[in-house]
């Protein structure tokens, strides 16, 4: 295939799911795939193409689980070791450690190395993480950067040691689900600054019938041939001058931070970022080709993507902010999204024991400071309030 991904967003075109998941879905699948088998050495500091993404949205309006199916349906053919969606911290580590497996580096056919690749695919993200999971969220913080040898002391049992951790996550969830899972402390650094979070607020279209069609189902047989090839890929990723200089251009230019990022809350995503782009580099890389030679326009696809996802990610943390009515903020502005206007009446109705009557008044304030909806007093009934929508949608 000219590229895996691009050729997977048209396989999940006759589906509801927003682009945008099936965008990071494949990209997930294609992490999946790569496992630590291959590398990118950026100086002395290896980068290795495992992401934690995590797709966010309403309960039941944007199809998260229906984009992730559509991907695990194809990563499964692949015989890869996936973990349980609801385990213990124990059980977890266990599977890391039976994941061992060894690969052999092209460019040293005489050297052999351990590796424990193991991708964590959940649907329910916080039943996975659990309530207030501080100990589990610590070691997936710390498997992120991929350590060449991680040491787990038990209290009983001695100690263990995993040899060239790798661990790939994909979950979903809802902005209230993580609220009630995430300690506060914890939203702003340690493992939410090693997440990509992809927030959408409904879903794309309507699919009466998702049934698949000859030429579908041709081409996802395609998918999961070419799936296979890029696993077996293996070794280091090197990258062109004119990657090297659209990086370095991007790197030192801080004024292309989006104003979102003034948000205490991505204070530690921010400090990342470099890391999840040159991440991205290596998965949209292997997309295309097996040469394993990143190319300025891998990195421009990869800003292009990041940014896209960029502009919705505060939604993400909606109702996490110290206000006492940022909860029911969040709520509005997602019920206004869904049902694209509703007069202020009937918004009062919908929220009346959560907040009075000034207090909406100062939410309705607020989201129309923030751009996010507009009020039209034309009626002589009744004020009405439409959602602007993300041009991105459009």
């Amino acid at each position: 295939m000219p590229d895996w991904l691009d050729s997977y967003i048209t396989y999940t075109e006759n589906s509801e799911p927003p682009r945008l998941y099936h965008i990071w879905t494949g990209i997930s699948v294609l992490a999946a795939a790569l496992r630590r088998k291959c590398v990118l050495n950026w100086g002395t500091i290896p980068f290795y193409p495992n992401m934690y993404i995590v797709l966010i949205g309403p309960s039941g309006r944007c199809r998260k689980g229906t984009a992730m199916s559509a991907g695990f349906r194809l990563l499964r053919t692949l015989g890869l070791k996936i973990a349980a969606e609801s385990i213990t911290r124990e059980a977890l580590i266990k599977e890391l450690r039976l994941a061992n497996d060894t690969t052999i580096n092209p460019d040293q056919p005489t050297s052999m190395k351990m590796h424990a690749s193991l991708t964590i695919y959940s649907q329910e993200l916080t039943v996975f993480l659990g309530y207030n999971n501080q100990q589990l969220m610590a070691d997936l913080a710390d498997w992120y950067d991929c350590r060449d040898k991680w040491t787990y002391r038990t209290k009983n049992m001695g100690t263990d040691e995993i040899h060239g951790v790798w661990v790939n996550l994909f979950g979903a969830t809802t902005p209230e689900l993580l609220q009630t899972t995430l300690p506060r402390d914890a939203v702003g650094g340690g493992l939410t600054s090693r997440m990509i979070f992809v927030y959408e607020q409904k879903k794309a279209k309507t699919v009466v019938c998702p049934f698949q069609t000859p030429a579908e189902i041709e081409l996802e047989g395609q998918l999961i041939a070419d799936l296979e090839r890029i696993s077996i890929m293996s070794g280091e990723f090197k990258v062109t001058d004119e990657f090297v200089e659209l990086w370095s251009k991007w790197y030192t230019d801080t004024d292309n931070l989006p104003p979102i990022f003034d948000d205490y809350r991505f204070s530690g995503y921010v400090e990342r970022r470099p890391t999840h782009l040159l991440k991205l580099c290596c998965i949209l890389n292997a997309s295309r080709t097996g040469d394993m030679v990143i190319t300025g326009d891998d990195f421009k696809r990869a800003l292009a993507i990041m940014k896209m996802t960029e502009v919705r990610m505060p939604f993400t943390f909606s109702g996490m902010g110290k206000s006492k009515d940022s909860d029911v903020m969040q709520r509005v502005l997602a019920i206004l999204g869904m049902r694209g206007s509703m007069t202020r009446a009937e918004l009062q109705r919908k929220f009346y024991q959560d907040v009075d009557k000034a207090a909406l008044d100062a939410i309705i304030a607020t989201l129309v400071d923030m751009k996010s909806i507009e009020v039209d007093y034309s009626s002589q009934t009744d004020i009405v309030i439409r959602f602007v929508e993300d041009p991105l949608n459009r």
